[in-house]
């Protein structure tokens, strides 16, 4: 029996962009690189993953119902979600810190517009990110 989401991808891609907004500020705060480090690195990589997805699905409705001009524009607004996602995933996987900061400042700046209260209910969905990363990988 497979599980359905009630979320639609839009309130999918909201709550993902915030969680990767909290998850960038976080990460930029650290002073060294340690275990959690990895997790929120790992995190924005699977959140990047999961966003891609809903744009897809989003995409293919709107091409159902012959509004091709606005599947056309959607996809052309999140046409970097892929190449970052591939970037970072390597940097992670690799470990290479410096590619990983560059990549999380790109990405971060795509969701500039992202507000996040200071009391926010988000928490750190990151926890245990890096072990699913590597397990997705092999």
């Amino acid at each position: 029996m497979a599980i359905k989401t009630t979320e639609s991808g839009t309130t999918l891609r909201n709550r993902l962009a915030r969680s990767i907004v909290l998850a960038i500020r976080t990460l930029m705060q650290q002073g060294s690189p340690d275990e959690k480090s990895l997790d929120m690195a790992a995190y924005i990589v699977l959140a990047l993953e999961k966003i891609n997805e809903t744009i897809d699905a989003a995409v293919l409705a709107w091409e159902k119902r012959d509004y091709w001009v606005k599947a056309d524009q959607f996809r052309q607004e999140w046409s970097w979600i892929e190449g970052s996602h591939a970037r970072l995933k390597a940097a992670v996987l690799a470990q290479n810190w410096v590619e990983i900061a560059t990549e999380a400042i790109s990405v971060g700046q795509r969701f500039s517009k992202v507000k996040i209260a200071e009391k926010n209910r988000i928490g750190e969905p990151w926890v245990g990110a890096w072990n699913a990363l590597k397990q997705s990988a092999k």
